[in-house]
């Protein structure tokens, strides 16, 4: 019971976190302090509830990722820029993706990245280093050397506690799109992003799965799908008339508490 008790936490922190600018893998770091099951099993768990998460954004945006047409024109239109940021992103996963986990995957690195881009979110809004004109914008009015630019930001986000979300909405604001559209696009980016990075670290995963491990796998994946579902749909309603500086204070608040909790903890 226990264990089911963690799937379900930590699937409801991995929906309610993964398209929100705060950081999905920063929040599972920090809440695998006190939830979680062995280092294996939990890499494994996080994958999965990751992939329920993805399910919801594909669910949600299904009139977007299939194509209008089969025309070679049409999907460069709809998936070459989009392709074009993952590629950059997946270049840069492959090569520093491993050493990053093994070096920078602790709760002070969530700390000090939840602080450091919720202060840059803050002064991007209050200094208005965008525009909301154009919020109907489609993939396609991406150039290929901002959807690069857009790809690189992404990749910041191995980095825990950054936020992939919160990297691509960044770049796209200071690039001069709306919020509307900073939020769609890096939902939309997201898909293949994640579908990649599922499945390479599936690929690296070689242990066996009990049946017991199966359920919690599954409950984990269940409990993402409608919570992402929920919270994503919330979300791109908000972003229409909000701005990100409630989540700018959010991350700053969170990342001073993790600071705080870890200093108390070596005394």
């Amino acid at each position: 019971m226990n264990e089911v008790f963690t799937a379900i936490v930590l699937g409801v922190v991995e929906g309610a976190t993964e398209f929100l600018p705060v950081s999905s893998t920063g929040h599972l770091i920090l809440f695998n302090e006190w939830f979680g099951f062995g280092e294996a099993f939990t890499k494994l768990f996080d994958i999965v509830i990751q992939s329920g998460a993805i399910f919801a954004v594909i669910v949600i945006f299904w009139k977007d990722l299939w194509p209008k047409s089969w025309s070679l024109k049409s999907l460069e239109e709809q998936w070459g820029k989009i392709l074009a940021a993952f590629a950059v992103t997946a270049v840069l996963g492959v090569l520093f993706g491993d050493f990053i986990q093994e070096h920078l995957f602790s709760p002070w690195v969530v700390a000090i990245t939840l602080i450091a881009y919720g202060l840059f979110f803050y002064i991007v809004e209050k200094r208005k280093l965008h525009s909301n004109d154009h919020p109907e914008l489609v993939s396609g009015s991406v150039s290929y050397t901002h959807a690069a630019l857009i790809g690189l930001a992404q990749a910041l986000a191995m980095v825990p506690g950054t936020s992939r979300s919160g990297a691509t909405i960044i770049a796209l604001l200071l690039l001069g799109y709306s919020r509307v559209f900073a939020v769609r696009f890096s939902f939309l980016l997201a898909v293949p992003t994640l579908l990649a990075a599922s499945a390479y670290s599936l690929l690296k995963y070689d242990n066996g799965i009990s049946t017991s491990e199966f359920w919690l796998l599954a409950t984990g994946f269940v409990v993402s799908f409608i919570v992402a579902y929920a919270v994503s749909k919330w979300f791109l309603r908000f972003i229409r008339n909000k701005t990100f500086i409630p989540f700018a204070y959010y991350r700053v608040i969170l990342g001073v508490l993790v600071l705080a909790y870890f200093f108390i903890k070596m005394m």
